[in-house]
Formats: structure tokens, sequence, C-alpha cells
């Protein structure tokens, strides 16, 4: 069994190629930071603390760490002296705890817990120290890993490669596992006696070798290690996401009609038999029920929709929607901090927000409720099985009381009372000829 580890994320590097005032590590992949991915996988190591290393500018950093988890505690690396440098600095939060330690990079979402778990169980087998490596596509500014059998020899970086080493391919993730009862005299032995004269977290090989610790490995899929310094990387962490969820969400039971079309977030759930068309983008916040429909070129985000529902096409569901089950938003609808409930139509050209709807109310084409009076929003009120006609204006505070109807083409300003109908509409009047003496007075 493998004992709950301590989990130090270095997260103090200074983002320079991303050309953003935001820390890299708080740039979103699948609407999450890149930080709340790795805090994520550390935590469902169960571990007895995080301890999140950030630099002197990432007061951000800390922000987002410390309100993500209270098993997360922040340490400033004031100077950037290097990855054992910056691992030292969570020295006084690891006390003397001889628990395994755990050394993520806070640039890389996409590593895996069970990537994790297996390096955590060579340091319970009696390992001093496991790095996971990778079988590197093109290992060109990797670190390469210099075995001897199942012993790691050493960690070569690319600017110290021979032509021997440049045949590796076999390359450094940067996440580590170590023997707690060693970890902090193992960082205090490392020196650096180096061009850039920064102490290296890989130079640990070394280090526990000569206080006779074995050094072994673990092997993942590249892509698991994919580090974001720019924004080109940023988007291939995207896509690698994307490809995941997408995987996940359909071996779950659900049609995707066409996959690389739809854009998921890390948290969107979405219920057995549900149907999704092409070009579907969810936002964070997003869960739907089962056997719902959501039709082509429909956007949602922090919305839940009931069992049976038919979403689209071309929908727009903001913030704040409830939808019940069988309800129909249809084409070119928008809806906003809307409670719809179950039977309830919107079909065609509609804004609904600040709103509840009825169950089995109709809401006819074009009908807005008018929320915002330029200062407040103020909500409408529609009762169960109300009908609501084509291109209504609901002036809100406003209420629709239950079987009521609205006549097409009204601007509604107070209460509609049960089973009544209310319309606003001027008397119809036709004034002969009145085009032509128009058209004749502006063709001179």
């Amino acid at each position: 069994m493998v004992e709950r580890p301590i989990v130090v994320v270095l997260a103090a590097g200074q983002s320079t190629r991303m050309k953003s005032r935001l820390s890299k590590v708080l740039h979103p992949v699948g609407g999450l930071p890149v930080l709340g991915h790795i805090l994520t996988t550390a935590l469902s190591l169960e571990p007895q603390k995080i301890i999140v290393v950030h630099g002197p500018e990432g007061a951000e950093v800390a922000e987002f760490a410390k309100n993500y988890s209270d098993k997360i505690v922040c340490c400033e690396q004031v100077d950037r002296l290097g990855t054992a440098h910056a691992a030292l600095m969570a020295e006084k939060e690891i006390g003397d705890s001889d628990a395994p330690i755990l050394v993520m990079l806070g640039d890389a979402p996409l590593v895996e817990a069970t990537q994790l778990k297996e390096s955590l169980q060579k340091i319970t087998e009696g390992a001093g120290m496991c790095v996971i490596g990778f079988e590197a596509h093109n290992p060109h500014g990797y670190g390469r890993m210099v075995m001897d059998g199942e012993r790691l020899v050493s960690i070569v970086e690319e600017k110290d490669t021979n032509d021997d080493n440049k045949k590796i391919t076999f390359c450094n993730s940067g996440v580590m596992a170590f023997d707690g009862a060693h970890f902090i005299k193992i960082l205090k032995q490392i020196g650096n006696d180096n061009a850039q004269k920064e102490y290296y977290l890989p130079d640990a090989v070394i280090e526990c070798q000569k206080n006779g610790l074995d050094v072994v490995t673990t092997s993942a899929a590249e892509e698991a290690f994919l580090g974001i310094n720019d924004r080109t990387q940023l988007a291939a962490a995207e896509a690698i996401f994307q490809k995941r969820k997408r995987l996940e969400i359909m071996q779950q039971g659900v049609t995707i009609v066409a996959p690389d079309t739809v854009f998921f977030a890390y948290d969107t759930c979405i219920g057995q038999d549900s149907y999704i068309e092409p070009h579907v983008v969810f936002g964070t916040g997003v869960k739907i029920g089962e056997n719902v429909k959501i039709l082509a070129h429909s956007h949602i985000e922090q919305a839940s929709i009931g069992d049976k529902s038919n979403i689209g096409p071309f929908a727009r569901l903001r913030p704040g929607t409830e939808l019940g089950a069988g309800v129909k938003v249809g084409n070119f609808v928008e809806t906003k901090k809307a409670q719809v409930h179950a039977g309830a139509k919107i079909n065609h050209l509609s804004y609904i927000g600040d709103a509840e709807v009825g169950e089995k109310a109709n809401i006819g084409a074009g009908t807005i409720t008018c929320n915002y009076d330029g200062f407040n929003k103020h909500k409408t009120l529609i009762g169960k099985e109300a009908f609501i006609g084509s291109n209504s204006s609901l002036v809100a505070p406003v209420e629709i009381e239950e079987g009521a109807y609205v006549g097409s083409g009204s601007v509604i300003t107070k209460k509609v009372p049960k089973n009544a109908l209310a319309f606003t509409r001027a008397s119809f009047r036709v004034v002969e000829g009145w085009a032509e003496r128009f058209r004749k007075k502006f063709s001179k």
C-alpha cells in the first residue's frame, strides 16, 4: 500500500514566452487553469499536504491555490535559482515528515494519477528516487535518461549531451518521487557548478547514488508531460484535453456525431443516451440529463438541462439557465438566469432572461423578457400552461399567471390574471393611397 504522500508543485516560472500579464499556470485548458488540473490530479492521490511553490510575482497563483483546497499551502521562491532550489523552499512545510515526496511541475496539466501512483509505489518498494520518463518522438531539448538496466545512472541536459547521449530517446518528464526521509538532505547536497549557476533537481540522481539510494524510473506517454510555455503549447494541451474528454463522454454512453467539432469543459457532465450534433461548445458548469438532444451550433455554459430535453440548433444557454425535463429550446433562442419547468417550449428567436417559465408554457417566436432598465435587472414570471403569442415584449417586473394568454405583438407591463387574455394592439386602420403619395414625395 502506498503511503499518503506530500506533493510539491513547482509553479515559480516567469511565464516570459506566454507574453501575458497572467501567469502561465493560470491560463485555462478546458476552462480550468493549468494549475487547477495539476492540483485536481494531486488531490486524487489523497495527499497529506500539497505545497505550491510560486515566484515573487505569484500572488494570483497563491490565491488560486489556497482557495482550491484546504490541503494546499504556498511557499515563495524569492530568488529563482533553479528547480532544486525551488523544491527546497518547501522544507519548512515538510517539516520532519518522512512521507514520500512527489514533485510535480506547475505547467504540465495532462499528467494522470495512475502514472503518479506507479512512481510512488516504487518508493514504497524501497527506491530512494523514481523519475517518470517517456519515449520522445523528437528528444531535442529534453534531458536524456542514461540507464543501466532498470537503474537510472544520470540525467543529461540537452546542452551537455555528447553524440551518444543525443541518440537516447528516453527523456525526463520532470516529475519525480522521493523517499521523504532523505529528500531535504539530497536537495541540500545539490550544487550549482554549471553555466547558469543554478541548482537543478535532475542532479538529485547523482546525489542519491552517492548516498547509496536506488534510483529507478517508470514510463508514460509523451503527451502526458507537455509543458506549457507559450500559446502554441497551450493550444496543443487544449487539443489533447479535448481528445481525452470526448473519448470519456462517448464511453459513458453519449453519441457525438462529429467529435472533433465539439468542445467540452473539464467539468461537463452528460447523461447516458444523449445525442450531440456538430459544432456544439460547452463552457464550464454544464450538467445534462439523459436522452437529451443538443443540436448543431449551440453554446451552453453554467446551465443544467433535464432529461429528454431538446436544445437548438443555434441555441445559447447562458449562466443560470435551469431547464426541467422535456423542455424545448429551439433555434436562435437565448436564455440567461432562467428557470424553465418541465415540458415548456421556447422554440424560436426569443430571449428569456431573469425569468421563471411554468410547466408546459409555450413561448411564441420573437418573445423578449425586457429584464434590464439600464440600472437593475427585474424578473418575469410566466405561469404553468401560459401561452405567449409571437413577437411579444414582457416588461419586467411582470407576471403572467397560470393558463393566461398574451396576444401576439403585445407589450405587457402589468400582471395578467389566471386564464385571462391580454393584448395591447392598436386599432386596425387603412389609409388608402398613402404609400403612393409617400413615394412620389421623395422621388422628385
